[in-house]
């Protein structure tokens, strides 16, 4: 059983209120729920207007999946064009 992590460090432009930033992590965390089945949170950074740290976990059989649906995740992220990925960090276990 492998369990993997990823934690993205995102700069958000236009954010200008945690109002506004809080739709658009609750807009990112809630379509990567429902299309890749992962477990999804908000991390760090949650009193910065114009950054968010988001976490997500998952848990399958073989590394090699598990590495595909975290370059997925990543190529998502980046195509929603709500954010801008500054960092990445991954574990697997």
């Amino acid at each position: 059983m492998i369990v993997a992590s990823q934690t993205w460090e995102l700069f958000l432009p236009g954010c200008s209120s945690l109002k506004e930033k809080r739709s658009v992590v609750r807009s990112m965390r809630d379509r990567l729920r429902s299309k890749f089945n992962v477990s999804v949170a908000e991390t760090g950074l949650q009193d910065s207007h114009g950054r968010a740290e988001l976490s997500i976990s998952l848990v399958t059989t073989d590394r090699r999946q598990a590495e595909s649906i975290l370059d997925k995740t990543d190529q998502f992220v980046e195509g929603l064009g709500t954010a801008v990925i500054v960092r990445v960090d991954r574990a697997f276990l």
